[in-house]
């Protein structure tokens, strides 16, 4: 175990008490916690990181600088969630408790940071501020939603691109990134460590290309309402038989792959002159 403990994307509120309990079968005490380290704001990456604070005043947390201040004072950073989730918010996440700036590190471009054998790498795509940490020593990248959501080993890669800030162009830079650094795995947040990153990232790209080709065709044809919901319908469909039960469509009932589709649109609509390179 490192001298001063690390955890990556706690996750929000709600599911800490399963965090802690996971550090203790692994022999770490959540008390010994000494970084968190966020590969981006969204909630269900990191609402919990001013419990952990609140808990841990020797906490440093690292995160990009351009997030840094969502940390401090999370109320856009909230307000803007509630208008995805509605009534479901509070259910989701829980409370979103802000860190005081002192406990906050940002990550700014060209910093190596933010521990010696972890490496922060811009992985701007499904956010601008989107960080991923690179374990020198395991050859891992702990890559949050830059690699997007498998919801198993062997399940097609879905690409979360939700509004508002979904960026297609920087996104594919940065999976053209991932495969020059050639990490020996990724760890998805959504969900688990993979082996072949590279083929991955590479699959991710042809995912992303085609969603955006897809939603340029039905702006043109003034179809997407209609085919927002066929890309949800379509999306469970296949990943389904990947997860057991109605896992899968749980999963998409609160992360929408609709939603995602919009997203995609906000961006097509933005970006006129993009043709997929």
């Amino acid at each position: 175990m490192a001298p001063e403990p690390v955890l990556v994307d706690p996750g929000p509120a709600t599911v800490r008490p399963r965090v802690r309990a996971a550090l203790r079968e692994l022999g770490v005490d959540p008390a010994d916690i000494r970084h968190l380290c966020l590969t981006h704001v969204h909630l269900d990456h990191a609402g919990s990181a001013g419990d952990w604070a609140a808990d841990n005043p020797r906490l440093t947390v690292h995160v990009h600088e351009e997030a840094a201040p969502h940390l401090v004072d999370p109320e856009r950073l909230v307000a803007s969630t509630r208008r995805t989730f509605g009534e479901a918010h509070d259910r989701l996440w829980g409370p979103v408790r802000p860190l005081p700036p002192h406990a906050v590190r940002a990550w700014r471009p060209g910093d190596r940071g933010p521990l010696s054998r972890l490496r922060a790498l811009p992985t701007p795509g499904h956010i601008g501020h989107h960080l991923a940490y690179l374990d020198e020593d395991l050859g891992t990248l702990l890559a949050g939603d830059a690699m997007g959501i498998v919801l198993a080993e062997g399940a097609p890669v879905h690409p979360p691109t939700p509004p508002p800030a979904v960026d297609v162009a920087a996104w594919l830079g940065t999976l053209r990134e991932v495969q020059a650094v050639a990490p020996q795995r990724a760890g998805v947040a959504h969900f688990g460590l993979h082996d072949a990153p590279a083929a991955r990232a590479g699959e991710l790209a042809e995912a992303l290309t085609a969603l955006a080709v897809r939603v340029r065709s039905a702006i043109r044809e003034g179809r997407v309402e209609a085919d927002a919901r066929a890309y949800e319908q379509e999306t469970v469909a296949r990943l389904t038989p990947y997860r057991p039960g109605e896992e899968a469509a749980r999963y998409f009932a609160v992360f929408s792959a609709e939603n995602d589709y919009r997203g995609m649109a906000r961006w097509v609509a933005r970006n006129p002159d993009w043709r997929g390179t």
